[in-house]
């Protein structure tokens, strides 16, 4: 059966399940790693193990992201539920919607690795202690990631089981890091994944696409960073205005303009061309529940926009990795790293 979505803004529509628009043919997608090698569908199930972030209690800084309301990140995540209690839940869901029946353990919400690491182990393994769960995935921040936390993911790396880092860079320019108050700089990302990749934890970036401030130099700018300091996968994120942030007061007033859909998939089509085909990609776009989406409204469609991507490259008739080590370079605009 198909699913068909138009944007009325945009006048785009794509069907959600054609088996002509499988993005995997034309991407390094994560599920499909995760097939061959398993050889069975492995889905990942996104908790809130009720951590917090240096960069809201004070540690680091307050308030947080200007973008940042977590619920936007892990919008299915029942927080209400203790770690084995969100796993069971979201089996059997995931189950029901994919077939899949092991799962990775995913610490989404905030910075999960903002603990003492005895209490981190202890909820790590009692995660990966549920039933069909292979493997884990930590998402945390660059400067919130110890030499204790590391020997952590390779013992349980060394055990056989899937283990990821997923570092939220965002951007390489400190400047646009400054701007959102992420509270953290590009050397500190640089030493944190230097040291994931020389233990042989692999290492997922993510990076925000429409950042106050950014065009398409920054993006291709900070893809090329991140490919020289070396990483094993990538997430792709357009930037969504939601509420109660900073940005959502920011845009009320005029001081934000999101990127349009045809801009991002576009934008996020360029950079995969020029992705090595090696590199694991995690996630190509992102979304946000309808209850506190403010713009822009694309970003509640996944479907339409994965479809885009492909039908995009479909277009040009290239892959991931088809125009890696060429230059991405905008004529007659100087820009200032």
């Amino acid at each position: 059966m198909h699913s068909k979505l138009f944007n009325l803004k945009e006048g785009r529509h794509f069907e959600s399940a054609s088996a002509s628009m499988i993005l995997s043919n034309r991407v390094n997608t994560y599920g499909q790693d995760l097939l061959k090698r398993y050889g069975m569908r492995v889905h990942k199930v996104a908790l809130d193990a009720g951590f917090t972030c240096p960069n809201r209690d004070g540690t680091k800084g307050t308030g947080g992201c200007t973008f940042c309301n977590n619920a936007s990140f892990s919008p299915a995540t029942d927080s209400r539920l203790d770690v084995p209690g969100q796993i069971a839940k979201a089996r059997v869901a995931i189950a029901k919607g994919t077939r899949a029946r092991h799962f990775i353990a995913y610490f989404q919400a905030y910075t999960n690795t903002y603990a003492d690491i005895a209490e981190l182990e202890a909820m790590y393994r009692e995660a990966l202690a549920q039933p069909d769960i292979i493997g884990i995935s930590v998402g945390t921040r660059p400067d919130c990631v110890s030499d204790a936390v590391l020997d952590l993911l390779e013992t349980l790396r060394d055990e056989g089981l899937e283990v990821w880092l997923e570092l939220g860079l965002q951007s390489a320019f400190d400047a646009t890091l400054e701007k959102v108050n992420r509270g953290h700089t590009l050397e500190e990302y640089r030493h944190t994944a230097l040291a994931t990749r020389a233990r042989g934890i692999p290492l997922c970036t993510h990076l925000i696409i429409g950042l106050p401030g950014e065009d398409e130099y920054h993006y291709h700018a900070t893809l090329d960073r991140v490919l020289k300091i070396g990483v094993d996968g990538l997430k792709l994120h357009p930037l969504h205005v939601v509420k109660h942030t900073i940005l959502a007061y920011q845009w009320r007033r005029g001081g934000y303009q999101p990127l349009l859909q045809n801009d991002y998939i576009r934008i996020a089509a360029d950079l995969i061309e020029r992705t090595p085909q090696h590199i694991v990609f995690h996630r190509v776009t992102a979304t946000a529940s309808k209850d506190i989406l403010l713009a822009p409204t694309w970003c509640s469609q996944k479907w339409n926009v994965l479809n885009g991507i492909e039908h995009e490259l479909r277009q040009r008739g290239t892959n991931q990795g088809d125009r890696v080590g060429k230059s991405h370079i905008t004529e007659g605009i100087q820009h200032v790293a």
